[in-house]
């Protein structure tokens, strides 16, 4: 039976991923910054992407539960709106 423990890890080409605990395999989620953002997050990486990870699932439970997952935010004044 699978593991049912995740963990947020690196991987060797520095992208972050989240798989099972122990897992080899193809990781659930994989999180892929660029050069220029690393520079600011600096050594933030993991608690941005671990923020990342966590709003995803928070969202993944909402629409298994038959939430609207309504996501607003604002881009130069304009207001962007995810279903």
């Amino acid at each position: 039976m699978p593991s049912s423990l995740f963990e947020i890890v690196e991987l060797p080409n520095g992208d972050v991923a989240l798989q099972r605990a122990g897992d080899k395999g193809e990781p659930m989620v994989c999180i892929r910054f660029s050069q220029e953002s690393l520079y600011f997050l600096r050594e933030f990486k993991f608690e941005v992407a671990k923020a990342m990870i966590e709003a995803g699932l928070e969202a993944a439970s909402e629409i298994s539960e038959g939430e609207d997952a309504t996501i607003e935010f604002e881009i130069d004044g304009d207001t962007q709106t995810i279903h």
